[in-house]
């Protein structure tokens, strides 16, 4: 006699008549796990990107936390892949929306940055290359700022500008940014 277990006979592979069709539908399937363990790995590597002191208020458990201060002693590539997984399995026992939230907030503030960065380089370009037309229409659009001395910087950039010299120019980008924040802190 033998231990080890037989065959089912084949009339045996039919399901169960009590069993619930519907259980093997609500599982998930293993590339939806597997995309799941990913985005918890994209997060683990977003969450080790940020200062900790910004991590200070989210309420991660021990582990977590040890897995966290523990990625700092790692140089090895491989040996950080692998700690990524470790510290997504942390992650995975966790609630991470104030996480994903906290990150959200970073990106749309590095976005909403960027924006106004670009908006000033516009200004600076238009105002060098425009010269008065684009003046008025700046000191239109922020009446506080100081004509005479908006005129005499764009004229010292335009100048620098034409012997390929930065000075002025980032002189006059310096106070945009300035004139910008300054009207953006009043709204």
């Amino acid at each position: 006699m033998s231990l080890l277990p037989t065959k089912p006979a084949t009339g045996d592979l039919e399901p169960d008549k009590g069993a619930d069709p519907t259980a093997d539908a609500a599982k998930p399937s293993r590339s939806q796990i597997k995309r799941e363990h990913l985005a918890l790995q994209d997060l683990a590597e977003q969450l080790l990107a940020l200062p900790c002191r910004l991590l200070e208020g989210l309420s991660l458990s021990e582990a977590t936390w040890v897995a966290i201060h523990e990625t700092a002693r790692i140089k090895d590539q491989r040996a950080l892949r692998r700690h990524y997984k470790r510290i997504a399995n942390c992650l995975a026992r966790e609630n991470t929306e104030p996480l994903q939230a906290l990150l959200a907030q970073r990106e749309a503030q590095a976005r909403a940055a960027t924006a106004r960065q670009h908006e000033l380089e516009r200004w600076r370009e238009r105002l060098i290359d425009e010269g008065d037309a684009a003046l008025a229409e700046l000191i239109a659009a922020y009446p506080e700022s100081d004509r005479q001395q908006l005129r005499s910087l764009v004229r010292a950039a335009r100048r620098d500008a034409d012997r390929g010299r930065p000075e002025a120019p980032r002189r006059l980008f310096r106070h945009l940014r300035e004139l910008l924040g300054a009207s953006a802190a009043k709204d």
